[in-house]
């Protein structure tokens, strides 16, 4: 059953179990003048992948995300670049070596 916090006409404040079924107190528990019903806002947090924070970001996180993403494929062009370039190197090297003598001296 949930809590309901009332607060009456001459400044008292209480709080009341009932169910949600019953009609809403029209009246002080103390005094007997009229009362209202005191709203709260919910003290319930979703965290986690799913919910709206995650899900449904504000144009600067995709920004972020678009520019880390593009970042992690410069780098990995880098390297990718960097080894093929290691390879035609190393290629040239090893065709531009003189045959060795013993390669030559086949009786």
């Amino acid at each position: 059953m949930p809590i309901y916090e009332y607060r009456c006409e001459n400044g008292h404040l209480f709080e009341i179990m009932r169910k949600i079924s019953e009609p809403p107190l029209t009246e002080c528990v103390e005094c007997g003048a009229s009362v209202v019903k005191v709203l709260h806002s919910p003290a319930v947090h979703f965290k986690g992948s799913g919910f709206y924070n995650t899900d449904y970001g504000t144009a600067k996180r995709k920004r972020e995300l678009d520019k880390s993403a593009s970042d992690g494929a410069d780098k990995n062009d880098a390297k990718q670049k960097d080894k093929q370039d290691a390879k035609k190197t190393d290629s040239a090297k090893t065709e531009s070596k003189p045959a060795s003598p013993a390669a030559d001296k086949k009786d």
